[in-house]
């Protein structure tokens, strides 16, 4: 029997949706994204099955787009298709396949729901995909954020199956006789997931037989401990900083009393734009240097004697786009820009309206701007730094042209990527690089 209640209860605890809402289901035809949808009907949701034909396996491809089709008819819900050239978008956008197939469906996804007016996009994950994704993490270097695995919910995107464990699922669709069909890429260790889940998880099983209950624990320890933070944080905040119209204060004698002062500082001012590197270089001048100041890309932390002081810095004349940690694409006047995430170091060539960078110096929220008087950067290639208005002239850039010229800026105000033109050296990708985020400018 499916466990339904469990199912609902789980949909009810995370408020991933409502009994009215209308549910895009994203089936692939595997074993999990099936079960998902026989949940999901059982439990008299509204749902559209939605299908990916990435065209990578020649006919075992084509075969799982039409046993999804087949599904979708005999649950007598909709179903909704398409078929992509991803060798080509990978070639072609200088990215690997997984990357991709992964940028095509979730973008593809998205103009389903909005077109059809789905209220949510269901995805298939579950427990040993959350264990799988803080292993990788943990593999790459992370902080708390990087501990809470997989979210059951993040914008549009549900992950309504997080209540069970793979060889729970693999229980239900045997003792029910549920047919799926079975990804032969999944049995590769080409891919670092594919890898942890072959290798490492079947051997640390060994040492915790329950090892995925034991994970399921400890990621609600490290949800609680991150919501936890974020409540200290907010109640310092309100304790600490005496703010007014345009600035807010914070005694040094106050910060001296913090358990933490990095852990802690970085936390009320990253909102604002500064990064660690900059709050290991304030915390290093607190009792030495008034009159310093620390800049993001609009606020300013100031020195002042016994105090901190943060101010909004002064509004400029040119338009702007801010870029949050979540978004996919922003717009920017006649412009687009794509955000895409990847796993390996992938450098991107022959193509200047797109950038890979070393996504560790990344420091949300980025800001989409024109060039304003006084911009520097270093050019990629280059040992020191340069005026912008120097860069533009050595370019040959049309006076007129400048103020179409789009410019990616870091959280801590530095100039990431002048796009159509050159990246900064900073940002680069090097052989310590552990993941990237590819930036794309194109004309809507």
């Amino acid at each position: 029997m499916l466990p339904v209640k469990n199912f609902t209860d789980f949909i009810e605890q995370n408020a991933l949706f409502g009994k009215d809402g209308k549910i895009l289901a994203a089936v692939s035809g595997g074993m999990d994204s099936v079960i998902l949808v026989h949940l999901l009907k059982a439990a008299g949701y509204n749902l559209g099955i939605a299908h990916c034909n990435f065209r990578l396996r020649g006919d075992e491809s084509d075969g799982d787009e039409q046993f999804c089709r087949e599904l979708a008819q005999q649950l007598g819900v909709p179903f909704h298709v398409t078929r992509f050239d991803t060798l080509q978008y990978a070639s072609g956008n200088k990215v690997s396949t997984q990357m991709a197939a992964r940028t095509l469906r979730y973008r593809w996804f998205e103009q389903i729901r909005d077109q059809h007016k789905y209220t949510v996009i269901a995805l298939a994950h579950h427990q040993n995909d959350a264990i799988e994704t803080i292993l990788l993490n943990l593999t790459r270097g992370t902080g708390i954020a990087g501990l809470h695995g997989i979210l059951p919910k993040n914008g549009t995107l549900v992950r309504p199956l997080l209540f069970l464990n793979r060889d729970e699922i693999q229980t239900f669709v045997g003792e029910l006789k549920i047919p799926y069909r079975e990804d032969s890429s999944n049995a590769s260790t080409k891919y670092a997931r594919n890898k942890i889940r072959l290798e490492v998880i079947p051997r640390l099983k060994e040492l915790n037989p329950s090892l995925e209950r034991t994970f399921e624990n400890n990621l609600q320890h490290f949800r609680e401990l991150e919501l936890l933070l974020a409540q200290q944080v907010d109640e310092l905040r309100k304790k600490m900083i005496v703010s007014d119209e345009n600035e807010r204060q914070l005694l040094l004698t106050d910060i001296n009393t913090l358990p933490s002062k990095r852990l802690f500082l970085f936390n009320l001012f990253q909102e604002y734009g500064f990064n660690e590197t900059a709050i290991d270089d304030l915390i290093a001048i607190l009792d030495k240097h008034s009159g310093r100041f620390f800049e993001s890309e609009n606020y300013k932390i100031i020195l002042d004697r016994d105090k901190l002081i943060l101010t909004k810095k002064q509004q400029n004349r040119h338009g702007e786009t801010i870029i949050n940690s979540g978004d996919r694409y922003v717009n920017f006047g006649p412009y687009r820009l794509s955000i895409l995430h990847d796993d390996s170091p992938l450098i991107i060539r022959d193509n200047p309206m797109a950038v890979s960078v070393d996504a560790d110096h990344i420091v949300y929220p980025l800001t989409l701007r024109n060039w304003h008087t006084g911009d520097v950067f270093y050019p990629l290639g280059m040992k020191g730094k340069q005026k912008l208005s120097d860069f533009f002239i050595q370019q040959k850039v049309p006076l007129h042209k400048k103020d179409d010229i789009a410019l990616l800026i870091n959280g801590n105000g530095e100039i990431i990527w002048v796009a159509g033109y050159r990246p900064d050296e900073r940002y680069k990708i090097t052989a310590e690089t552990k993941k990237v985020i590819i930036f794309e400018v194109n004309s809507i």
